[in-house]
């Protein structure tokens, strides 16, 4: 088994900045993939940014590149989206993933709103 819990959400101001953390524990491949999805109310959950283990390939939705960026400290079992010029459309709720082949594990979420 593997825990996700998120940390980091808020209400913030169009332009404004935010940085969510997520700390994975459990049972922990060392080959695996940690990303942030968010899902808006009556919208489906997307995938926002994604870090792979090793050699950390980024992937990046197109709403959010050149706005957010993801890291992860292998060390602390933690990956971060640090959100910079935010904008009302990104108000969401934001899940922490860990996916080890086909192995989905999700965090309960934390609630990000923006306000114009």
């Amino acid at each position: 088994q593997v825990q996700l819990v998120e940390s980091g959400g808020g209400l913030v101001q169009a332009g404004g900045s935010l940085r969510l953390s997520c700390v994975v524990s459990g049972i922990i491949s060392s080959i695996n993939t940690l990303g942030w999805y968010r899902q808006a109310p009556g919208k489906q959950r997307e995938l926002v940014a994604s870090i792979t283990s090793g050699n950390g390939v980024t992937n990046y939705a197109d709403s959010v590149k050149g706005r957010f960026t993801i890291s992860r400290d292998n060390a602390k079992n933690t990956v971060y989206l640090q959100m910079n010029n935010l904008e009302p459309e990104d108000s969401a709720v934001y899940y922490c993933n860990y996916r080890q082949r086909i192995i989905n594990y999700w965090g309960k979420g934390t609630l990000v709103t923006v306000s114009s």
